[in-house]
């Protein structure tokens, strides 16, 4: 049983940062190229940090409502 929960853990963590990649590189990329220049490698790091911000605050809820239902 564990081994499926890390299973599943590991595929979560995976898609997580599938999607992060995929919106900010279309948010922040214009024209790709062999280097990043400055703003947009300021732009990654910004759009990556909020989008990690905004998932552990759903996860957080999510699982704070799991719980709150368990005790019901």
């Amino acid at each position: 049983m564990d081994q499926v929960r890390s299973q599943i853990a590991v595929a979560i963590a995976q898609e997580l940062m599938q999607k992060m990649a995929d919106k900010c590189f279309r948010k922040c990329i214009s024209y790709p190229s062999a280097e990043l220049d400055t703003k947009e490698t300021k732009c990654l790091g910004m759009c990556m940090e909020r989008y990690m911000e905004s998932w552990n605050t759903v996860s957080r809820t999510y699982s704070a409502r799991l719980q709150k239902d368990k005790g019901i």
